[in-house]
C-alpha cells in the first residue's frame, strides 16, 4: 500500500508517514485456531474429518501433537484429513509464542486429553490464570489437577453431561468438545464467549452430526 514501516519481528516498530496509501487486494488468512478446534473435535470423537480452506503450514504444532496421540493426518496445501483411532496416547504440551504450540489451543487439547488413557501434562507459558475451564471439565468427570502453570490430566473412560459455564472463548470451545462425547445432556452457559470466536459454530457442528441447540 506504500507505507514505510520497519522493525517486523523486533520489539520496536518505526513508521514514517506518507502522503497517500494505494489500493491493494488482500485475502484474510484462515483461522488456524478454528481449524485446530475441529481437528480436535474429530479426535475426541475418534472419527474422521476433512477440513478445507485452511493453511496447513500455520498449524504444524497442532498437527504434530495430534500425530503424537496416534491420529493419522494427511495434508495438502489447503486441505487436511484426520483419522482418529479408538485408542489414543497421552502427550505433553508446552505453549509457546508462534510458531510454537499456540496458547489458544491448550484448553481445546486438554478437553481431548481428558478422554485419553494415561497422564498428560500441559505447561502454559504465555498467560496466567488460563485454567479456569478445568473446573468445569471436572464437573463432567474429568480428572485434572492444577499446580501453578502446569495442568496434570489423567484420562477417564467417560465424561458425563452437566451444567457448566464458559469462562472464556477457548475454554468454552473445550466444553463443547467435551459435551459431544459426554453421556447425557450438557448445558453450557455464557456462550457469548464462544460465539465471539467461532462464526456459526452451532451450524457447523450440526453439519457434522452434533445434536446441539441454542436457547435464549
Amino acid at each position: 500500500m506504500g507505507a514505510k514501516i520497519q522493525g517486523a519481528g523486533t520489539s520496536k516498530i518505526e513508521i514514517q508517514g506518507v502522503k497517500q496509501l494505494k489500493d491493494v487486494s488482500y485475502n484474510v488468512m484462515p483461522d488456524r485456531i478454528e481449524a485446530g478446534t475441529f481437528l480436535c473435535m474429530a479426535a475426541i470423537n475418534r472419527s474422521n474429518m476433512i477440513i478445507k480452506n485452511l493453511d496447513t503450514t500455520q498449524i504444524t504444532p497442532i498437527i504434530d501433537k495430534l500425530e503424537e496421540t496416534g491420529c493419522i493426518l494427511k495434508t495438502q496445501k489447503n486441505t487436511i484429513e484426520i483419522k482418529a483411532p479408538k485408542k489414543l496416547k497421552a502427550v505433553d504440551i508446552k505453549t509457546m509464542p508462534y510458531p510454537g504450540f499456540p496458547t489458544d489451543m491448550q484448553s481445546v487439547f486438554a478437553s481431548l486429553l481428558t478422554t485419553v488413557k494415561g497422564t498428560s501434562i500441559i505447561v502454559e507459558n504465555i498467560f496466567e490464570n488460563r485454567y479456569k475451564y478445568t473446573q468445569e471439565l471436572v464437573r463432567m468427570g474429568a480428572k485434572i489437577s492444577i499446580e501453578g502453570k502446569t495442568a496434570v490430566i489423567k484420562g477417564v473412560k467417560k465424561l458425563y453431561g452437566a451444567n457448566v459455564k464458559a469462562t472464556d472463548l477457548r475454554g468454552g470451545a473445550a466444553l463443547v468438545l467435551a459435551a459431544t462425547v459426554a453421556k447425557g445432556t450438557t448445558k453450557i452457559e455464557n456462550i457469548e464467549y464462544i460465539q465471539r470466536g467461532y462464526e456459526k459454530f452451532n451450524k457447523k457442528l450440526e453439519n457434522i452430526g452434533v445434536d446441539i441447540q441454542i436457547k435464549n
